[in-house]
């Protein structure tokens, strides 16, 4: 029966071996929406709690002082220029810019995302 589905096609999705590093863009582009899109739900659901008043306010300080919070922050901020920069990549390459360089522009803006995400790093947990 050639015309049904295998039901073993789905693990292959998960199969990192000959895929493209296109392919591995796009994944990421979509898992960090995914991850900001928690993070905005979430930080609504704070946002709401500290309407209880001043000692919710004072609860959410001392938690956002926990450097296991930090940790949660630098995550976002790495979500966020991630999927940025890899953003803007595929808008140029959807107006046909830089198609042919799709490869090296996702190395180079992955490895300033890096650099950004260090950076960041540095500051919020050298600074108390």
């Amino acid at each position: 029966m050639p015309n049904q589905p295998e039901a073993n096609n789905w693990p292959r999705w998960f199969d990192p071996r000959s895929r493209s590093l296109g392919t591995f863009g796009f994944i990421l582009n979509r898992v960090t929406a995914l991850g900001l899109t928690l993070y905005l739900l979430m930080h609504l659901v704070a946002l709401g709690q500290l309407a209880k008043g001043a000692d919710a306010y004072d609860g959410f300080i001392a938690l956002v002082k926990n450097p296991l919070f930090k940790l949660g922050e630098l995550l976002v901020i790495a979500a966020g220029v991630i999927h940025g920069l890899n953003g803007i990549r595929i808008a140029l390459n959807s107006f046909g810019i830089g198609v042919r360089r799709q490869r090296s522009t996702f190395i180079a803006l992955m490895a300033v995302s890096v650099l950004v995400i260090a950076f960041f790093a540095y500051k919020m947990f050298s600074e108390g």
